[in-house]
């Protein structure tokens, strides 16, 4: 299975419970096509970059599905003909999540054994003061 990440954004001129029906009519057309919806992200209203169609400002929402992508063309084109998604992308990313679990493993090592380089310096370092102590108390 494939790992995608789908943002759209909606019409600031939408009303808050329109929003919610599209939200979740974006998100059962993806499970009917066969995809799990593992994350739904509503990151809210904010400013956009650049104006599109006279708007400043959207609603943001970002999926996070796991399918075949057979799934995602069904869910772009009723994103095309929605009037409400001013804007939308789709980027697989499940490449991403497997290289950045190979970092955190690598990193995980790392610090593993920077740990017990430590651990190793510090008893060397006992041991030495241990014998310098009885040596002053002779």
């Amino acid at each position: 299975m494939r790992v995608y990440e789908v943002m759209f954004i909606i019409s600031p001129t939408t009303e808050e419970g329109d929003i919610d029906k599209l939200i979740t009519q974006l998100s059962d057309v993806a499970t009917s096509q066969g995809a799990q919806v593992t994350k739904i992200d509503r990151m809210g209203r904010r400013r956009l970059a650049y104006p599109i169609q006279k708007l400043t400002e959207g609603y943001y929402v970002v999926f996070t599905i796991e399918g075949t992508g057979l799934e995602i063309a069904e869910l772009e084109r009723r994103m095309r003909v929605t009037d409400a998604v001013i804007r939308y992308l789709t980027v697989r990313i499940d490449q991403e999540l497997k290289r950045a679990e190979k970092f955190r493993s690598a990193r995980a090592a790392r610090a593993a054994a920077s740990r017990a380089t430590r651990s190793s310096r510090s008893r060397s370092q006992i041991a030495v003061a241990e014998t310098s102590d009885e040596e002053d108390e002779e």
